[in-house]
């Protein structure tokens, strides 16, 4: 039986050689019936082997050859179920059922991974999801639609749900959590973009539960997620797959048995600073986000009448689209439970309803929007859940939420380019409402000491926004060069635009300063664009200059005048409130000057050298010994902003930009939130299977790889350390 480890001999075999012995069984050829007692001696005898890590992989590859004849899986998964529900009748946490559960868990983890990061078949036929035709099947069991996945997805939300957390349950959730996304894990091998043919047995098991089951799953992990429960954990009781003093492949405390890969290097493993300081209501929260995201594509033929053609022949015709998500469902219609109402229409929505308390939620999520997945699920409300907009919208203390994001913008060359976009989307969906635009500039920061460049003293929240929003337009530029970024950034500006007050020095600085970047960068592109069109086929010079600049001409063209209407959506309506605006523009006032006759920014500056024409005539028409300081020409322009009445102004429509999801945001999401689950909580996955997106495998990772594949792993037995 190659790797599998030899009989114990005599009846006064230690714990070590006989999990040892049960293990190598699991593994083997032999198929006990799901009745056997010998489920109960693998599931209640305290395990703790230091197995190397080769021997684990040896162990796995037995397990899938002789899975197919054994259904080892089917039954252990089966076991599991019937724990979970043992545990979830049972009163005391010290029940047998709690350990049975534990290593139901861990014994499935490792190799329903390994499966399914080695199957072949686009069905995961490799799993054997079923019993034999010799084995019986359970009353139980059978009621469930005798499907495996169906049964234990079923008993784990089950347990989710009716089992809370406490310190002696905290680690059977923990680990449930993990055995929920290792199962999940499906999603990595299918592509990108979700169709018809794709087969994930227990996220679609997942999706068919009732929907009261439902909505009370995702009450219970964003309740994880709020209280972020944290135990002390008794690190005896684990099982331990270690080589010496390093990680073991198989951890129960600590990364968890999430952390089952079998080779030691992998791009997607996590460093130690990255691992959770709270691993229960991040795993609840990466279940949450991967539930919620999953698309399950549905095919329909139909057949196309072509009679009104010359033939009369019909067609068959294939249509797709996607299922309704009850998981994503649930989360938008999550209701505060401090505020009880009708719907719009006043009438009550059928079926139960998820309700958290959104203080808290808002809280929790301020402490924590450092993290990624933690801004992706404010996304998820802020942009699904028009209750939770509505109450970010309606609070005073929304620096709780913004202080973290914009210190995310700031640190921007540490972040992923998708987390940038997600704080920039959720900045655009806020500012799409005049009252939380009003409330920036109300809101006082006493210090920013996150900011370097300059000391920022007693400056409004709107003002800092102002300012790291512009911060981030420079940085795109010349570093991640994504206009979409571009776009967001000055989006969110031109809806603030029309209500800012106050706005400080060094804010009305960075935005004059925003327009002469763009325009030098403006004046730079149609010059070449110049150059290309009086240049030779035959130039050297011609052929060093772009392609096409006329597209990224257009593209800042644009964008000038995005800036050049943010700047006249201030002065329109705000210039008395603003004369740190004026002052910035006077003292800039050269930088507009070659765009004075450009057409399509002639309207807007007209408007621009209306208010300099304005302010400088009286100016000059002071006569003041000495020279203009800053604060006298501050003073003058408040005085002079008293007589202005807007006289000669050209009055726009106001600009106004909405966020619209892309027309297929699962290929962006999907990829995106298992990226976020691979790279935040400690899991891992054989880089070379995943198709989900694109991953570059490092030479080294390869060379090891191949080292591992070509040792020697069919030593008989391998001597168990002592347990220390």
């Amino acid at each position: 039986m190659g790797g599998v480890p030899s009989t114990p001999r005599g009846g006064g075999a230690r714990p070590q050689e006989t999990a040892e012995y049960l293990i190598g069984e699991f593994v083997g050829e032999k198929s006990f019936p799901l009745a056997s007692d010998y489920w109960q001696k693998l599931l209640e005898l305290p395990l703790d082997l230091r197995w190397p890590s080769h021997r684990v992989r040896r162990a796995c590859q037995l397990f899938a050859t002789n899975n197919c004849k054994t259904k080892h899986l089917a039954k252990i998964l089966i076991h599991l179920a019937w724990c979970l529900q043992e545990c979830v009748s049972a009163s005391d946490v010290a029940s047998l059922a709690f350990t049975k559960a534990l290593n139901a868990l861990f014994v499935s983890s490792v190799f329903l991974k390994y499966l399914i990061e080695n199957t072949r078949s686009d069905n995961f036929e490799e799993l054997y999801l079923s019993l034999g035709e010799s084995d019986s099947v359970p009353n139980d069991f059978s009621e469930a639609g005798q499907h495996v996945a169906n049964f234990i997805m079923s008993s784990a939300l089950n347990f989710i749900c009716k089992v809370d957390v406490s310190p002696g349950t905290y680690l059977l959730h923990q680990e449930l959590f993990n055995f929920i996304v290792i199962a999940m894990s499906t999603q990595l091998l299918s592509g990108p973009t979700p169709g018809p043919n794709d087969t994930h047995p227990f996220i679609d098991a997942v999706m068919a539960q009732e929907s009261t089951l439902v909505n009370t799953v995702v009450c219970k992990l964003l309740l994880n997620y709020i209280r972020r429960p944290q135990f002390p954990v008794n690190s005896s009781s684990s099982i331990i797959f270690s080589e010496g003093n390093q990680p073991g492949v198989l951890k129960r405390v600590g990364s968890a048995a999430a952390n089952l890969m079998l080779l030691p290097f992998s791009y997607l493993g996590s460093s130690a600073g990255e691992a959770s300081k709270r691993p229960l209501a991040e795993g609840s929260l990466h279940v949450l986000l991967i539930l919620s995201y999953y698309r399950k594509c549905i095919s329909v033929n139909y057949v196309k009448d072509k009679s009104h053609h010359s033939s009369s022949e019909a067609l068959l015709k294939e249509e797709t689209y996607f299922s309704e998500n009850p998981f994503c469902k649930a989360l938008e219609n999550a209701q505060d439970i401090e505020f009880d109402r009708l719907d719009i229409e006043g009438n009550a929505h059928a079926g139960p309803l998820v309700r958290i308390p959104f203080a808290s939620l808002y809280d929790t999520l301020g402490m924590c929007l450092a993290n990624e997945t933690s801004v992706l699920l404010l996304y998820s409300l802020v942009h699904g859940n028009s209750d939770f907009l509505e109450y970010v919208l309606v609070r005073t203390d929304i620096d709780t939420l913004l202080m973290p994001m914009l210190e995310t913008l700031y640190n921007a060359p540490s972040r992923t380019s998708n987390h940038i976009y997600m704080v920039l989307v959720i900045f655009l969906i806020l500012s799409q409402d005049s009252t939380f635009n009003a409330t920036l500039h109300k809101l006082m920061i006493p210090s920013v000491p996150w900011y370097k460049e300059r000391f920022l003293n007693q400056t409004s929240l709107g003002s800092l926004m102002v300012i790291i929003l512009i911060r981030t337009v420079k940085y795109n530029l010349s570093k991640l060069r994504d206009m979409y970024l571009h776009t967001n950034c000055l989006a969110t500006l031109a809806n603030m635009a029309p209500h800012v007050h106050r706005l400080s020095a060094y804010a009305s600085q960075r935005l004059v300063s925003l327009f002469d970047m763009l325009s030098r960068k403006y004046n730079k592109l149609a010059e070449i664009k110049n150059d290309k069109m009086n240049t030779t086929n035959g130039d050297l010079r011609g052929d060093s200059l772009p392609e096409d600049p006329s597209a990224e001409l257009h593209v800042y063209t644009d964008f000038l005048r995005l800036v050049l209407e943010i700047i006249n959506a201030i002065l329109t309506y705000t210039l008395p409130r603003n004369p740190e605006v004026v002052y910035a523009i006077m003292h800039r006032q050269e930088v507009f000057l070659p765009f004075k006759n450009h057409p399509r920014f002639n309207e807007l500056l007209e408007n621009i050298y209306t208010v300099l024409d304005f302010f400088n005539s009286r100016i000059d028409a002071q006569k003041l010994d000495g020279e203009w300081s800053v604060e006298k020409v501050l003073q003058f322009i408040i005085e002079c902003s008293r007589s202005w009445r807007g006289e000669g102004m050209k009055i726009f429509m106001q600009i106004r930009f909405t966020y619209e999801q892309e027309s297929h945001p699962e290929e962006f999401f999907i990829p995106y939130v298992w990226q976020l689950v691979l790279s935040h909580s400690g899991f891992t996955f054989n880089p070379s299977s995943i198709n989900l997106f694109p991953v570059p495998v490092c030479d080294i990772y390869v060379e090891d790889v191949e080292k591992l594949q070509n040792s020697d792993v069919n030593e008989l037995t391998l001597s168990v350390e002592p347990q220390v």
